[in-house]
Order: structure tokens, then C-alpha cells, then sequence
């Protein structure tokens, strides 16, 4: 999956400039929507996650998302390709949603502080919802080909999350940003599939942050 490696450098500059980021704004928009479409959108990535959240990945089905937000099946396909597309979509949902008040998430004199206190609000969320969890996790490590958009995206945002939250200059700062990223999809795969302890993967996170924030200032200074 290159979704925290070339497809994301490739991007890295369309992301700093805003593209998809203001808060109101989706991830994934390959057409204008005009209001009725996108609360329509909507209602289907709600229902998506109400039956993540109900039963986990199988029970997302889309003749079940059409049933419970009240459309026609080929409505759903309109909007999202494949049950993992939607899935995608209601994982970029989760995303903005936990790491939407950042300030008041990142909260530290430092770096390092800021940068676990926001990633142990994603681990205990996630946590907290470990049917979601496991059903976007599901979804956004798939090899179906309608995902690769709207997971590089997600990533994307994921990274610029983590970027505000060390807020201070670090060196070589896209490499711990796409490290850090890897860092937290692997505590999202042991929360949902690896069912290991909350605590474990939150001294996890703390861990990876320390080491990599401080290897890249220990070759910094280095030079």
C-alpha cells in the first residue's frame, strides 16, 4: 500500500495549500454535489457507520445502507463504487470527527506532548468503537482499486492532523510525518485486528513518538 509513501509526497504541496481540508468539506469529491446529493452522501455514510458500529464489517452491506437511509440501491453505487469505498469515507468521517477541536486535543508545552495527546485520543477512541474500528481498518488496507483516492486523501489529512499538532520546526519533518503515520495505522490494526489491551498500544504510540522525534533531531544535530 503506498498511500503513506509516494502517492503522499506526490501530494504533500496540494494538501498544504488547503485542497480538501476546510472543515465542512469531504474528503473524496469527483463531481459537484449539489445539496440535495450531498446530504444524500451523507445519509449514507451515517447509515454505513451505524451498521459498522452495530456489527462490524459484515454487516455493511449496501443493500442494507440503501434500506436504512431510505434510497434505492443503485443510489448507494452512485456514490460509492464498492462497499469499501463507502467504508473509506466513513473512516475519513471518523478522522475528522476525533481530531476536528485539534488545539484543544494537542494539548503540551512540547512537541512530543502534543504530539501523543493527539495520538492517544485516536487509540482510546478507537478503542471505544471497536466494530467501527475494525470495519474502516478493514476497508482502507484493501486492495480494491475505488479505495486508493480516497485513502491517500484520508492519509493526507491524517498526516497534516499529526503536522499541527508538533507545531514546532522539526527536522526532516516529512519523514516523521509519514512515519508517524505509519506508527498509528499499526496501533489502529492492533486495536482491531490484533485485539491487543488499549493500554499497550497507547504506551505504543507514546514510545514511537519519543523515538522518532528524537532521532530526528539527534541526526539533525548530527550533521
Amino acid at each position: 500500500m503506498e498511500a503513506f509513501g509516494v502517492n503522499v509526497r506526490k501530494n504533500g504541496a496540494w494538501l498544504r495549500r488547503g485542497g480538501v481540508l476546510n472543515d465542512g468539506e469531504r474528503f473524496t469529491v469527483t463531481r459537484t454535489l449539489n445539496k440535495d446529493q450531498r446530504e444524500r452522501r451523507e445519509r449514507l455514510i451515517d447509515s454505513a457507520r451505524e451498521l459498522a458500529l452495530e456489527g462490524g464489517y459484515p454487516a455493511v452491506t449496501m443493500h442494507d445502507v440503501a434500506d436504512r437511509a431510505g434510497v434505492g440501491r443503485a443510489t448507494v453505487y452512485r456514490y460509492f463504487a464498492t462497499k469499501d469505498h463507502l467504508l473509506t469515507e466513513v473512516a475519513a468521517d471518523w478522522a475528522h470527527r476525533v481530531t476536528d477541536d485539534i488545539e484543544a486535543l494537542a494539548v503540551g508545552d512540547t512537541p512530543l506532548e502534543r504530539l501523543t495527546a493527539l495520538l492517544e485520543r485516536i487509540v482510546y477512541v478507537a478503542a471505544d468503537e471497536p466494530t467501527l474500528t475494525s470495519a474502516i481498518i478493514q476497508a482502507v488496507t484493501s486492495d480494491d482499486a475505488s479505495v486508493d483516492g480516497p485513502r491517500t486523501v484520508l492519509f493526507l489529512f491524517l498526516r497534516d492532523r499529526l503536522s499541527t499538532a508538533i507545531g514546532d520546526p522539526v527536522p526532516e519533518r516529512e519523514d516523521v510525518e509519514l512515519v508517524l503515520g505509519h506508527v498509528l495505522l499499526a496501533a489502529l490494526v492492533s486495536l482491531a485486528s490484533l485485539r491487543q489491551p488499549v493500554e499497550e498500544v497507547a504506551a505504543m504510540v507514546r514510545t514511537a513518538g519519543r523515538l522518532v522525534l528524537a532521532g530526528a533531531l539527534t541526526a539533525a544535530a548530527a550533521r
